[in-house]
């Protein structure tokens, strides 16, 4: 039974939805469809009574001017699916995958430089965190190259990365119980190691105050990405939780 409280609270909620951009008010669309393949290729134990679900993981976000990228992975409570990147050109109106998906992988960090220069660290999640990589675009995030940091498959994930100018860039990959610096002058597209230490290595990195944010909500079961306006924050997309199920293949 609603009292004259619990009726103010949802008129305002109301309000406060029909006041946002029409394209925030409803999600934007995660397109998972799990496969027998999928099944197989990662190993999942799902049941016609349990099926695995298949969750959004929003990693890292950056911006620049209206552009948005939003990176991370698709994923059960076992396994790492699939890397996810979502781009919008047009300040949260609209979204693509600029990249297609990468199997095992995840997307982790983000530094855009400037309006055309940028980078998404990653690595393959298969069975432990290896073969570290990064996404690098040089044309405002309309296309990106994969390159790799090492070359032997070793373990270890990206702990942390800087670059100083679209060619000069630093990176401490942390793996075996041990840090490794490498450097770059060539934009990411080869490193050079430079330091290996048993205790941690970190790198000066100036702090942004970015306009943006990401915000799970639970009962919606929705991510929200919003933007600072003033002193409040104003949501421009939702993406979804829960992109789908995985189910064991059917018998003929």
């Amino acid at each position: 039974m609603y009292n004259k409280s619990s009726n103010a609270i949802v008129k305002t909620a109301r309000a406060i939805l029909l006041a946002l951009p029409l394209w925030a008010q409803t999600p934007v669309p995660i397109e998972y469809k799990c496969t027998p393949e999928d099944v197989h290729t990662f190993g999942l134990s799902c049941t016609a009574e349990e099926p695995c679900q298949v969750f959004l993981e929003i990693a890292a976000f950056d911006t620049a001017g209206d552009k948005i990228f939003l990176a991370g992975n698709l994923h059960t409570a076992s396994a790492t699916l699939y890397s996810i990147l979502l781009a919008s050109s047009d300040a949260g109106a609209t979204w693509t995958e600029p990249v297609a998906r990468i199997p095992h992988a995840t997307l982790e960090q983000i530094q855009l430089l400037g309006f055309d220069a940028g980078w998404i660290a990653g690595q393959l999640i298969h069975p432990l965190p290896r073969d570290p990589f990064f996404l690098i675009t040089g044309d405002g995030g309309n296309t990106w190259k994969q390159r790799a940091v090492v070359e032997d498959g070793r373990p270890g994930s990206v702990e942390q990365f800087v670059f100083e100018n679209k060619n000069n860039g630093s990176l401490v990959i942390r793996g075996g119980g041990r840090w490794e610096l490498y450097e770059t002058q060539t934009g990411g597209d080869s490193w050079s190691p430079k330091e290996i230490k048993s205790t941690a290595i970190r790198l000066k990195q100036e702090r942004r105050d970015l306009l943006i944010r990401v915000r799970a909500d639970a009962a919606a079961r929705l991510h929200r990405l919003e933007r600072k306006t003033g002193d409040r924050w104003q949501v421009i997309a939702s993406f979804p939780i829960q992109v789908g199920v995985c189910r064991p293949a059917e018998t003929p």
